[in-house]
Parts: C-alpha cells; structure tokens; sequence
C-alpha cells in the first residue's frame, strides 16, 4: 500500500454564475422518478463519427442521437466524444476532441479540439457546459482534453450537484459545482508523473461507495483509490501487467474491472491483484490486431458491455466469452445502419452496475 502526504484542499476558483433561473436549476437535477421510457437501451460515444448515439439492443436502431457530425465544436455538435451518460431526460457529454491524423477530424496539421463537458437536454440543447468550445487551457472555465464525467449529488465534504471530470491533458481530476467553481482537485495541474499529487494522462475517475475515488491512471499503467484527502490507499496492475489503464470500475463482489487497452482485454482483479478473469477482444478472425478497447462495464446480469474502439463495435459479453450482443461490423467502421466508428464510450441505460450512480448512493465499498 503507498502512501502520500495529505493534500491541501486546493483554491476555490470562483467562476461566473449561471445565468439560469432556480427553477431551471431544479429541473436539471431530476430525481430518479423522472427516468424516462429508454432504460434499457444503450447510449454509445461514437467518437470518430462526432456524436452521441442512443441505439435499441433489440433492432439496432438510432433512437436518438446528439452531434451533427461537424469537426467543429457547436451548440448542435460535438468532436472526438469519448464518454456519455443519461440520467433521467438529460446527457453529459465530453467532448474530449481529436488529435491530427485519426478519423473524424479535417486538420491533419492541427487536430480537432473541443474540450467541453456540457449537459444536453432530449431535445439536444446544451443546458449547461464547463470549458470553452476549441479552447484549450487550465484557468477558470477551461479544460484541456476531456475524457470523462459524471454527475452526482453526493461528495465527501461537498453537497449538492457537481459533475466529476477527468481533466486529461491538465493531468487532474477536478469536481465541479453548478456554478462553475472548482470545489475539489486530485493531480498536479499540468504536471505528468507518478508523485504524490501525480497523475499521467488520466483517463477515468469513479466514486466509490466509500467515499473514495478510483482513477485510471493510464500512462502510469495502473489503476489508483485515494481518499478525499488524496491519499492512495490500493493500487492495482494485475500483477504488473496492465499496460494502458483505460478505465476502472468497482465490482458489487470488491474485484475492481480495468479496460486494459494496450494488451488489448479486459482484467477483473480481486483485492489483492489477483487475476481472477480476463477478455481478450482481438481474437476473432478479420479483427484488428490492436483494436485498444477503451471501456467495459459490468451489468447487473452478469455480462460485461465492452466499447472495443479500433474494432469498431461495442459487445456484450457473457461470463464465458459469448457474444450475445453486437453494435457495429467488426472492424469496418462507418455511420450507416448498424455501424459505428471508433466507439470509445457505451452503458446500458439505468444500469449503474459497479458506477457512480448520478441520484446518490454511489457503487460498492
């Protein structure tokens, strides 16, 4: 177990209030009896094709979708997505952006930067945003590659709403309020390592029912829990072997799941580190070699949903390795009927299995 030193609590960064009645405040931050009709669906970041999409297991359909497709930042788009979560009729969305010389982006040169997270409502309105469209920085309302966010009601020494965001290429994890104030910071602005305070090309970050935050540190090759206070009390790498943390969630068992994208699987550890099952997602003939999955999550019957990014699909996976369900042809990337394109982000709609859960009552200890 490493320890750090206690962490003081950072500087409030007092940002401009919202300009939004307390009633439409109110409205953002439904209870969970204000869920709609689509749980059961699966809301998808198609990264490479510059939206979000809401599909229908059962036909495969689009049901709803955010993003026009544009590589330009708007309020009717967003670019390079790589996280997405319903909670009641609203999405937060990241729009992390997309560097030069991968899909979806026109400057080869430059890239495609976004570097938002906002809340849409059904409609496809932005109802609220932290961070400036194309606008790449770390003072007030800035970020710098966004990667993911969550909503929730409830952190250790700070009530209300907030959203929790990965803030990658500002190396930190940040907590912030309605208002736009940073009330809580795990990481080093701008500084990549492996320190005290240290992070490296973050890439994910959950609350645990313990109150403690779990970060996939994905450059450092490991998965962190720290306290509130900043001090890491586990650390997981399936032995030394997890290469590219993608992202980590906390079991209702205690095993903690990692995306380990550059070995091209998806680990389960138990408490000690131990590999207790593993997924391979490039086995299949006609798959990419190195399709770098980015995300899996456990659901709440047992199947793990993997968005297998260079493969081109999202699949639900049983205990045992079958497919039993498929978004998108293996490795043939498209926007057509049934395709997708570099998805980097999917959840089964209302299943917040082993995830921060957005009204409250956050994962397992």
């Amino acid at each position: 177990m490493t320890r750090v030193p206690l962490l003081a609590p950072p500087a409030r960064l007092v940002l401009q209030a919202l300009p939004i009645a307390a009633a439409i405040a109110c409205a953002l931050f439904p209870s969970p009896a204000s869920a709609r009709h689509d749980a059961g669906n699966i809301l998808i970041a198609d990264q490479f094709n510059n939206r979000v999409v809401e599909v229908d297991p059962q036909t495969h359909q689009v049901v709803w979708q955010f993003g026009n497709g544009s590589d330009q930042p708007g309020p009717n788009s967003v670019v390079g997505t790589n996280d997405a979560e319903r909670f009641g009729p609203f999405t937060l969305i990241s729009g992390t952006g997309t560097p030069p010389g991968l899909p979806g982006c026109s400057d080869t040169t430059n890239g495609c930067p976004d570097n938002r997270v906002f809340i849409v409502d059904h409609r496809g309105r932005i109802v609220w945003q932290y961070g400036q469209a194309g606008v790449a920085g770390s003072g007030p309302d800035q970020l710098n590659t966004p990667v993911q966010s969550l909503r929730l009601v409830s952190f250790p020494g700070y009530r209300g709403p907030h959203v929790l965001i990965t803030d990658q290429g500002n190396q930190r994890i940040i907590l912030v309020d309605m208002k736009k104030r940073i009330d809580w910071q795990y990481g080093t602005t701008g500084v990549a390592g492996n320190a005290a305070n240290q992070l490296n090309n973050p890439n994910s970050a959950e609350v645990l029912g313990n109150g403690n935050i779990l970060i996939a540190d994905e450059n450092n090759n490991r998965v962190i829990e720290i306290t509130p206070r900043g001090w890491i009390v586990r650390q997981f790498t399936a032995q030394g072997t997890v290469s590219g943390a993608a992202f980590a969630s906390r079991l209702d068992n205690g095993d903690t799941l990692i995306t380990d994208s550059n070995n091209n699987r998806i680990v389960e550890v138990n408490r000690n580190d131990h590999v207790v099952w593993q997924y391979f997602t490039n086995t299949l003939p006609g798959s990419n070699p190195t399709p770098l999955p980015t995300r899996a999550v456990r659901l709440k019957n047992g199947d793990t949903l993997i968005s297998d990014q260079f493969n081109d699909r999202v699949i639900e996976i049983t205990p045992t390795g079958q497919i039993v369900f498929q978004q998108g042809a293996l490795n043939n990337p498209g926007n057509g009927q049934d395709q997708l394109n570099g998805p980097y982000d999917a959840k089964v709609i209302g299943d917040f299995t082993g995830l921060t859960r957005p009204f409250g009552s956050q994962g397992p200890h």
